[in-house]
């Protein structure tokens, strides 16, 4: 099981988007996915149309009372699981804050499923800042994928979220964490100011910056208040299409390094 963070510190990037919607698209490719949300505002967890049961989020898990497989949900798709947010985790924030291992227990709970081979990728959400959690989550992930929007604000937060993971890396909390990819949203052909920004990722950034870009489209934008992933929503449009191409590219670029991986 790989565990992949969705990050980037900046909200209104399309983070929750491409958590969920990547999610579905592994999922409908034969994926095991467990989408866990770690951001409070359990965005994710409503875009998925799920009402949870009262203490099911990661709180307790994070706080030892409850493990993982406990919170686990059915989503009602095929392949895909989930485990919930809801608004108490925030308060997690200030009780791993007091701990010792506040970096590292995180990691330690996911490793734990490993060996279980239960699921093929954990996708973590996480909130749109450099909290505990957004930490935690860092320092748990084996890849981080960051969606970026396409302006150029999206740049400055770029910088600031590559020099976090700098920092974690460094730290020796999670040494081998890799920057994966980097997934341009919001994007808008028509306009200048999109191009010129995917021209400065690529500059940067060739090998992470996904070739798929997501377009600004308002289909990408309704289906989480009915519930729905854009496969469900409009699964015939250009949101569906450009996740779909999303979900294809993530997986071929893993088969890529594995054998790159088994040569050193």
């Amino acid at each position: 099981m790989k565990v992949v963070a969705i990050a980037n510190q900046k909200g209104g990037v399309g983070k929750t988007t491409t958590a969920l919607n990547l999610s579905a698209a592994l999922a409908l490719r034969g994926q095991r996915v467990l989408l866990i949300d770690l951001d409070p505002q359990a965005n994710c967890t409503s875009g998925l149309g799920i009402e949870p049961p009262e203490d099911s989020s990661m709180y307790s898990v994070l706080i030892g009372e409850k493990t993982v497989h406990d919170q686990i949900l059915e989503t009602g798709r095929e392949n895909l699981w989930l485990v919930p947010s809801e608004m108490d985790l925030a308060g997690v924030e200030i009780e791993l804050a007091r701990s010792d291992d506040h970096l590292t227990r995180l990691r330690r709970i996911l490793q734990a499923l490993k060996p279980n081979d239960l699921f093929d990728y954990c996708i973590l959400d996480t909130p749109p800042s450099l909290g505990v959690l957004m930490t935690s989550a860092l320092a748990a992930a084996d890849e981080i994928v960051i969606p970026l929007q396409c302006e150029w604000f999206g740049l400055e937060g770029l910088a600031k979220i590559v020099h976090v993971i700098d920092q974690i890396r460094s730290s020796d909390a999670n040494p081998d964490i890799r920057l994966e990819g980097i997934i341009m949203t919001m994007y808008d052909g028509r306009t200048l100011l999109s191009r010129q920004v995917v021209e400065e990722v690529a500059k940067f950034f060739p090998e992470q910056m996904y070739k798929a870009v997501v377009p600004r489209t308002i289909r990408i934008g309704e289906a989480p208040s009915h519930g729905k992933t854009i496969f469900e929503h409009d699964p015939t449009g250009i949101g569906a299409q450009a996740y779909g191409a999303v979900g294809d590219e993530f997986l071929i670029r893993r088969a890529a390094v594995g054998p790159l991986l088994a040569k050193h």
